[in-house]
């Protein structure tokens, strides 16, 4: 498949290429040393003719999200397909776009591995879920999934202006676009090749801990910066919430040796409080002492989502690939929590069933 054009990003460019059609190419500070600087400074400038098929695709999509985090492992794919499934269950059109270049696991998380891209007179066709749920990754494109894609930035801004143009989507009320960690060259790229088409904004996912709040704020910057309106903060894996009757009971002797003795609390409990049965644990894993998110968010002054506890639940589903909010092993814990983000969500855009033509 080709990655380029006659307006495209070299290959061989320095990293942070301002891109041919800059009027800075082969002049900046990034261009010193580039194989290109010479041909990019005497070239013709002009608008790039790559952002109106952008805008032709992209003219039939409703609303663009974009999920985000500031550091990788704290569940953004995982709640870019969970939204995404939850929103093809109201019956909106989707589609889930990865551009996590070099670590793309929305195949995986959708129950899609091994599937290929085809290709129609239309363009590049999403591999579909359900038929109102449309997915595309660069991950479909790999011929073996544990080959690691080593690609410079430029390749990669390549290949993401190529999903935006060459992607046939169709009518789509909603195209979730799940970003890698960080701001990165893709992160500029997704912005800048969207922006003439209207983004509603970002939903940055983070951990209750200062940690992965430091990196939130930079994040919430970038935005400020690139003028992307964040939608909200979701506080993913806040608290390991499950069932009692989930979880394991050890005792542990003085020499660390651990023993099983789940059945016998469970009878315990059974016969002498079988109210408890019914019960939620719940514990904190990561330190919120500082406030966590919620507090964050009233400092900086962005829209507080809400916070999806860290379910063995959820994660099961995500691993096999399906929705939390089926009826099958349904996700007792964390799907509840998940649904008023996305209603909350759905409530700030003003996007009502109504919108979609159902009553």
């Amino acid at each position: 498949m080709n990655n380029g054009g006659s307006n495209e990003v070299p290959e061989d460019a320095n990293e942070h290429c301002p891109g041919p059609q800059s009027e800075s190419a082969g002049k900046s500070d990034t261009c010193a040393g580039c194989p290109n600087q010479e041909v990019c400074a005497t070239a013709p400038k002009g608008p790039d003719p790559d952002l109106v098929a952008i805008a032709e695709r992209m003219a039939t999509v409703k609303h663009k999200i974009l999920v985000l985090s500031g550091k990788g492992g704290v569940g953004k794919s995982t709640f870019s397909a969970q939204l995404s499934y939850a929103l093809a269950a109201k019956d909106f059109q989707v589609g889930l776009l990865d551009i996590d270049i070099c670590g793309p696991s929305i195949p995986k998380m959708l129950g899609l591995e091994g599937q290929e891209i085809h290709q129609s007179n239309l363009g590049w066709s999403p591999v579909y879920v359900e038929s109102n749920l449309g997915v595309m990754s660069i991950g479909f494109m790999l011929p073996d999934p544990d080959e690691a894609v080593i690609w410079r930035g430029p390749r990669k801004n390549g290949i993401i202006k190529q999903f935006l143009k060459d992607v046939y989507w169709g009518e789509l009320d909603f195209l979730i676009v799940d970003a890698p960690p960080g701001t990165s060259d893709e992160h500029i790229s997704i912005v800048q090749f969207l922006q003439a088409t209207g983004i509603d904004g970002a939903i940055i996912v983070t951990t209750p801990q200062q940690v992965s709040l430091i990196d939130v704020r930079k994040e919430v910057s970038f935005c400020k910066k690139v003028g992307l309106d964040v939608l909200g903060v979701v506080e993913n894996m806040s608290g390991l919430c499950q069932p009692l009757t989930d979880m394991k009971f050890l005792s542990t002797t003085e020499t660390g040796e651990q023993r099983d003795i789940t059945a016998w609390v469970m009878a315990s409990l059974k016969e002498k409080a079988p109210e408890m049965l019914n019960l939620v644990a719940f514990t904190e894993v990561f330190d919120s002492s500082g406030g966590g998110a919620e507090k964050m968010c009233r400092d900086m002054q962005v829209p507080f989502l809400g916070k999806v506890p860290m379910d063995p639940q959820l994660c099961r589903a995500a691993e096999e690939g399906r929705s939390c909010f089926s009826d099958k092993d349904k996700c007792r814990v964390s799907a509840p929590a998940l649904k008023k983000i996305i209603d909350k969500l759905l409530q700030q855009l003003d996007v009502t069933m109504m919108e979609n033509g159902i009553n």
